[in-house]
């Protein structure tokens, strides 16, 4: 039993010290304020909640995956390389896709309804 609760709070530790040191997932965690501040003022729909949620666990996971990623590589190799460039960027890249794709869900879930209240 100790084991496992060390387990969760070295996985608390990680979380707060990613949004404590990471500008992008700071960044990612004040969408997701905001967004839940929005969501609460316009009442979504159950399933709108859902979606929002899953959303916001995949964004924030893909930024911490890159971030252990990024920082695996920068202790592997401390000089400049192609290889360790593209694979950066691709990590970076794919936060980025799942990022703008649910920015364009988010938007089709709340532009409706703020039209709707106007």
């Amino acid at each position: 039993m100790k084991q496992l609760i060390n387990s969760f709070k070295h996985a608390t530790e990680g979380i707060i010290t990613t949004i404590c040191v990471e500008q992008n997932v700071k960044i990612q965690v004040l969408a997701m304020i905001c967004t839940v501040i929005l969501g609460l003022v316009l009442k979504l729909s159950q399933i709108e909640w859902i979606i929002c949620i899953l959303l916001f666990g995949g964004v924030i996971s893909a930024e911490m995956f890159n971030t252990s990623l990024e920082k695996t590589l920068d202790y592997i190799n401390t000089e400049y390389d192609e290889k360790i460039k593209f694979i950066k960027d691709a990590s970076a890249g794919a936060v980025l896709v799942l990022a703008n794709t649910s920015t364009i869900i988010g938007l089709i879930i709340f532009i409706p309804k703020i039209i709707s209240s106007i």
